[in-house]
């Protein structure tokens, strides 16, 4: 009765919040589309402008350079190339790639990939429709399944092989005529007069190159060797991710995965097709054992293999002794600190990564690469790049309803998730597993940002709150004492010193009042209109 009570309580107060923050954030998303949208109706006529014939001034036969052919370069080749642009992508590596990350699509990511015409890339790799996951702790099970009842029975999540929906989106933008796909490694940018005039790189003969356009978006990944030219990185790696591929087995729900939650490591779990799952294992920087001398195949089997799920552990202790099958990859955080360069733009996981434990790195990739491709959709000329890079600045804050949400929330849940030693962490998993059983707006709130369906830096702070006001109230039970106001305070204190260092690392003025950030106001109206070549 008295939780009961305190839901009840806390489902008032958290509603009247969020009502408050939705419509403040209906109120700057009205104003501030509808000034970028007149802005833009004003200065440039509707339809494609793209300059097709004739060669800006210095530029050649290119009009973008796309450093790195992964997910955000090939999609965002694509896109351009299909507005008539005349793009030239260099990649270091055509061969397809061979990760343990970038396998997983949500349904928010699925969605921006319709948008750039590029949804049949996850036809013919065997990529499976991803529903949600189910959360397992302690012998319970909660299950986050994606809020899709309004969506056609297509939309949904994808899992699959990184590589072979990378070798998809490569094929799809090198079969336009106007996209030039070459391997090369680029080396260093061509600066003159503090503006980027192009790139050096070698082909693969080894033989220097050069090659020159007036925009150059560097995306050449996490292990970028260009992101200190174009911004101010500090990455963090708080874990390392351990991955197997598991065989002959299912996991208990189809089309969902599984988190199992306890200790030394959280547990991952998705299908990469119809007969493989991939499992991931958070281990904490500081622990990793060394793969070389057997020491993590004997974590793995002591220490990990007893959460697995039952119906799991064969095919886990399986991939475990087949070789070659142990991988590790850092999960890198780093938060976007790019600064103005004319000429060139950062862009994907050169400019910004979240922990990968949640997987919404290449949904916040593509949502980047719709707004930039609108951006540049109705400039005519790019030659003059200190106009241009001044205008692109709005691409900055554009990007964080989609970015700062899912960021924040892949990099929280990964502490939360692997702390369970520690009690104070240990509340807080309880809390949030207990607040997604409460179910209707609480669990559809949460489970529709974690999905991207939901990029809004409001509805986090709004849940955020509400998570506050269910854990606090489920230590005060039965009654207030001194010892459970004091626990109170603490959880509140651990749970504010883990989500607000995000917040400000983000930009709080960027994410909830972006009305105040002079570049999101910047227009077209900046930027002097010159004739279109017919």
């Amino acid at each position: 009765m008295a939780e009961q009570y305190i839901v009840g309580v806390g489902a008032v107060i958290a509603s009247l919040l969020g009502f408050l923050f939705l419509y403040c954030n209906s109120l700057i998303r009205f104003r501030g589309l509808s000034k970028l949208k007149r802005a833009a109706s004003m200065e440039f006529p509707k339809g494609n402008s793209v300059n097709k014939t004739g060669n800006s001034e210095g530029v050649g036969t290119t009009d973008i350079i796309i450093v790195g052919a992964g997910n955000t370069g090939a999609a965002l080749a694509y896109s351009l190339g299909k507005d008539g642009r005349r793009v030239r992508m260099i990649e270091r590596d055509l061969n397809m790639p061979n990760r343990i990350v970038g396998e997983l699509l949500y349904p928010g990511g699925y969605i921006k990939l319709i948008e750039l015409g590029l949804e049949d890339c996850v036809d013919e790799i065997d990529a499976q429709q991803f529903l949600g996951y189910t959360l397992y702790k302690d012998g319970k099970e909660t299950l986050v399944s994606y809020p899709l009842e309004k969506f056609q029975s297509h939309i949904s999540g994808r899992t699959s092989h990184n590589g072979r929906f990378v070798q998809r989106l490569r094929k799809k933008a090198a079969s336009l005529h106007n996209v030039t796909l070459e391997q090369g490694t680029v080396t260093s940018l061509i600066e003159e007069n503090g503006i980027v005039k192009g790139v050096h790189y070698k082909n693969k003969s080894g033989q220097v190159l050069t090659a020159y356009a007036p925009l150059t978006i560097v995306c050449d990944g996490c292990f970028s060797n260009l992101r200190r030219s174009l911004c101010y990185p500090k990455v963090d790696i708080p874990s390392y991710l351990v991955g197997l591929t598991l065989t002959n087995c299912n996991l208990p729900k189809k089309n969902y995965g599984a988190i199992i939650l306890g200790h030394p490591s959280p547990i991952i779990l998705y299908p990469v097709s119809s007969t493989e799952i991939r499992c991931m294992v958070d281990v904490p920087s500081e622990k990793v054992p060394s793969v070389s001398n057997g020491e993590m195949a004997c974590y793995l089997k002591t220490q990990v293999a007893p959460k697995v799920l039952p119906e799991l552990y064969n095919s886990f202790m399986s991939a475990i002794e087949k070789k070659g099958n142990i991988r590790i990859m850092p999960a890198k955080i780093m938060a976007a600190a790019p600064h103005l360069t004319p000429g060139a733009l950062l862009i994907g996981d050169a400019l910004n990564m979240r922990h990968a434990i949640t997987g919404g790195g290449m949904t916040v990739a593509l949502s980047d690469v719709v707004i930039l491709r609108d951006l540049l959709r109705p400039l005519h000329d790019l030659s003059d790049a200190f106009t241009i890079s001044k205008y692109l600045e709005s691409f900055y804050t554009l990007r964080k309803p989609m970015s700062s949400t899912i960021n924040i929330l892949a990099n929280v849940l990964q502490k939360v998730f692997s702390a369970s030693s520690n009690p104070a962490m240990e509340n807080l998993q309880h809390t949030f597993l207990g607040y997604l059983r409460l179910g209707g707006m609480f669990s559809y709130g949460a489970s529709a940002m974690l999905s991207g369906l939901c990029p809004s830096p409001l509805s986090l702070a709004f849940h955020f709150f509400s998570i506050a006001i269910y854990g606090v109230g489920r230590l005060l039970l039965p009654f207030p004492s001194p010892r459970r106001l004091w626990d109170g305070a603490k959880f509140l204190w651990v749970a504010s010193s883990i989500l607000l260092p995000y917040i400000y690392s983000e930009g709080i003025r960027q994410m909830f009042f972006p009305l105040t950030v002079p570049a999101y106001y910047r227009t077209l109206l900046e930027i002097k209109p010159t004739p279109s070549i017919i």
